[in-house]
């Protein structure tokens, strides 16, 4: 079972939150976790929240029932787009604009289980003995 969880216009260049999403990809949670934790960089602090609310969600799907420390979730997917991107002039010398350009970015993660649960089973049970 899969859940998701996505930041919109989150005010960082796509290209530094790269970096980050690069190394958490196709990690377990919990290693996913650490890494994001002891990030230097801002995007560390942002992946950890949306992290958190990816198990959270998974956690929402089985109605609460279950912990996510007994699936082995992993980081299925984990990408980052461009957004709209601000642009925004600032006074340079001899009179001129300098263009500035304020990046944003969307991230979407998904997170799934590894240990498959017992209402997955069941449905295949029945087919098999049917």
């Amino acid at each position: 079972m899969e859940a998701v969880a996505k930041i919109k216009n989150c005010p960082m260049s796509p290209r530094k939150m790269r970096l980050v999403v690069n190394n958490i990809r196709g990690k377990k949670v919990g290693d996913a976790l650490s890494i994001l934790r002891f990030t230097k960089n801002e995007a560390g602090s942002w992946l950890e929240k949306l992290l958190l609310s990816a198990i959270a969600n998974w956690e929402y799907k089985l109605d609460g029932a279950e912990s996510a420390d007994d699936y082995n979730l992993i980081v299925k997917t984990i990408f980052c787009d461009e957004a709209a991107m601000l642009k925004r002039f600032r006074p340079a010398t001899h009179g001129r604009a300098a263009r500035i350009h304020k990046r944003r970015n969307h991230v979407t993660l998904i997170v799934e289980n590894k240990v498959p649960l017992e209402r997955d089973l069941a449905p295949a049970k029945v087919e098999a003995e049917g």
